[in-house]
């Protein structure tokens, strides 16, 4: 295995960054995908030049977001 230097990003934060780009995983689960933490992986994306994403970005993941919450009264 290729050792890296702190300037090459690893395929893992790659991937991270690419996922969450696209909507595919969370904040927090590109973080943890990448080894890192969210505020670490937030700073990451700032340098990148994308800016970090909070809530739902489709209908289904609304969707999925308010049903959880009907379900924390029952």
């Amino acid at each position: 295995m290729a050792s890296s230097t702190s300037s090459e990003p690893t395929d893992e934060l790659a991937t991270a960054v690419g996922r969450y780009v696209l909507g595919e995983i969370s904040l927090g689960k590109a973080a943890e995908a990448a080894g890192m933490s969210r505020w670490e992986f937030e700073e990451v994306l700032r340098d990148a030049g994308f800016e970090a994403l909070y809530g739902p970005r489709t209908d289904d993941q609304l969707k999925a977001e308010l049903d959880t919450a009907r379900n924390l009264d029952e």
